[in-house]
């Protein structure tokens, strides 16, 4: 499979867009070094005209958060009739809503921790659960948008102003935080990373390799089931392709302790992310996964 006109799809309006950029650029190189006519696209709302001119044979997408990995692009180019990696249209919303996402985990038994949609001026105004707990927009990745976390003895969070009404307020699970990337339908490996309290987006982007334990230097128990709950997570959002899972362990609870926290259908991808890792502890090289996404790409997904 060489040859072929690719369409990568990075940067965006989403407040990932930088990291977006940066994946636009590895997915880009491999493809290229592949043998394909690689145009790598800065998506803006000319997206449907620019493709238009374009018409190429599979739009590679190796973008993030809201507008990009929820659902919108991945309708444009199903009614554009351009093949398409990763995640499909219901897969994509669905798991971009966290709270969506938890009603399909609870469907599907796996275990989440209790959370809720509030509006904005009722967080602030009292404790909407016991504490510990989080505040995080129900619909962003990586740790942006607004994210609190609220200790025994805090006042409730002071929220900056800003156009989101709504937060999901999540029970605070603490212990290890473990990520299981599936690739077609196969969890790779369960890595974590030692950061403290949470994974926020300087513990993604920044401290990466220094904090990544890979694999987990978890028990074989704890670490088989986060493999098969990711396999399970994937498998009930329809995800294709890739996928990311996030997961709380709680230690002293042993595995009534694991809890997912959310799939990501459009994980980081460039060779030092978490799903480039993965896919070399797998055995395949970033160009090989990339390879791999190409020829998965589809319509209908």
């Amino acid at each position: 499979m060489s040859g072929l006109r690719v369409a990568v799809l990075s940067g965006g309006p989403s407040l990932e867009r930088e990291i977006s950029l940066k994946a636009g650029e590895a997915c880009s190189a491999a493809l290229t070094e592949l043998g394909h006519e690689v145009a790598c696209l800065d998506v803006n709302r000319d997206l449907g005209c620019v493709l238009q001119t374009l018409k190429p044979d599979v739009a590679f997408i190796a973008l993030h958060g809201r507008w990009c990995e929820d659902g919108c692009v991945q309708g444009l180019l199903e009614w554009m009739r351009i093949p398409y990696t990763h995640s499909g249209v219901l897969a994509s919303a669905l798991a971009m809503d966290k709270q969506a996402t938890k009603r399909v985990y609870a469907a599907a038994g796996v275990p989440s921790p209790e959370s809720r949609l509030v509006h904005r001026d009722a967080i602030v105004s009292k404790h909407q659960m016991e504490r510990p707990y989080i505040v995080k927009p129900h619909n962003e990745g990586s740790s942006l948008g607004g994210f609190y976390l609220v200790h025994e003895g805090d006042p409730p969070p002071r929220i900056e102003e800003n156009e989101r009404e709504f937060f999901m307020v999540e029970a605070f699970v603490p212990g290890r935080e473990l990520t299981v990337t599936v690739l077609g339908d196969t969890a790779l490996v369960v890595s974590e990373f030692a950061i403290g309290e949470w994974y926020d987006f300087a513990s993604k982007y920044t401290l990466s390799e220094e904090n990544r334990i890979m694999p987990a230097d978890n028990p074989r128990d704890v670490y088989d089931r986060c493999l098969g709950l990711a396999e399970q997570c994937h498998s009930a959002l329809s995800c294709r392709g890739l996928s990311r899972t996030d997961f709380r362990w709680d230690e002293s609870r042993g595995l009534d302790g694991i809890f997912a926290l959310e799939t990501n259908t459009q994980p980081g991808l460039r060779p030092d992310s978490n799903a480039g890792q993965h896919a070399a502890y797998a055995g395949k090289s970033f160009t090989e996964l990339c390879q791999f996404l190409l020829e998965d790409a589809s319509l209908d997904r």
